[in-house]
């Protein structure tokens, strides 16, 4: 899964990550779906991590062996799977409040928390272009959620939750961007962050059906192979090219949650969105222009281990 330089095949990043962008949702679809069924947030949750760590475990193998699988810095590692797990229990829960695309919206708040936050975390320096660009993707973050306009949604708080603890989890992870392998960080964090989920998941453990064990197998499997996708694109094509395709998740989860669950965003939402994807999309090419290391908006914005 390494970058391989100097590929001359643009196309095919593009191709990857728009493939990547299409089949990620379908993440959300049966997480709301199991969800509305009775089936326990965290289960799902445990199931993301505790297969996605098997799944994993034999590329982490393939690096270095059984000394790969053991992580370096577990109490790091476990910070880290513990903010990944609030924000994908989050999120999960904010599904049964929002349609699908809503909840997405309000999750891309992300990057502008990474920017937000890194001058005091990373001790980054942010210029005034890139805060004026936070203040704009707040606001339309505001035109999503719109506080004061009837009764908050739950689901709008859990969603925006999930993208801050996301951030925060970002944030940890530039601090050891580099220090080994993509592969074996992923691996870590899903298998640690299994380890904490199961014990979590003791307390509300419902035993799923036969097609319940699908459906959570087939939720890790799309997460693993989402990811891989996006490695992948990045092998190929500049962060700078990919950046605003990631935002194309935002088309597939309208027609997914539409043909599902009968929901469409409101007009507000969409300029909402389309103000907040402006701003993550500035920020990524300031960052890329000053040469900050980091993670792009391609990366943030989407519900992937960025490893």
């Amino acid at each position: 899964m390494g970058v391989i330089k100097g590929s001359s095949a643009p196309l095919i990043g593009v191709g990857l990550m728009l493939l990547a962008m299409a089949i990620l949702p379908c993440i959300d679809v049966i997480a709301k779906y199991m969800g509305q069924g009775g089936m326990p947030v965290m289960e799902l949750v445990w199931a993301r991590l505790t297969f996605g760590a098997v799944l994993t475990a034999p590329f982490a193998w393939r690096v270095k062996g059984l000394p790969g699988l053991i992580p370096d810095r577990p109490v790091y590692h476990a910070l880290r799977a513990s903010l990944l797990i609030s924000a994908t229990f989050s999120f999960f829960v904010s599904l049964k409040y929002l349609p699908i695309a809503d909840a997405l919206a309000i999750f891309f708040v992300q990057p502008l928390v990474v920017t937000a936050l890194s001058p005091l975390i990373l001790h980054e320096q942010v210029g005034p272009r890139r805060w004026a660009a936070v203040f704009v993707g707040f606001i339309g973050t505001l035109i999503i959620i719109r506080p004061g306009f009837g009764t908050l949604n739950p689901g709008s708080l859990l969603a925006l939750a999930s993208g801050t603890c996301l951030a925060l989890y970002f944030l940890m992870t530039r601090r050891i961007s580099g220090q080994q392998a993509a592969v074996l960080t992923t691996f870590h964090t899903n298998a640690i962050g299994g380890l904490i989920a199961s014990v979590l998941v003791l307390l509300v453990w419902k035993t799923p059906t036969p097609v319940e064990w699908l459906l959570l197998a087939a939720l890790a499997a799309i997460a693993s192979l989402g990811h891989y996708f996006i490695v992948r694109a990045y092998d190929h094509a500049e962060a700078s090219l990919l950046a605003p395709l990631a935002y194309t998740e935002m088309v597939t989860s309208t027609i997914l949650g539409l043909i599902f669950f009968g929901d469409f965003p409101d007009g507000w939402t969409f300029v909402g969105v389309a103000i907040l994807i402006t701003s993550a999309v500035y920020i990524s090419i300031r960052e890329r222009a000053k040469g900050v290391a980091g993670l792009s908006a391609a990366a943030l914005a989407t519900r992937e281990l960025p490893d």
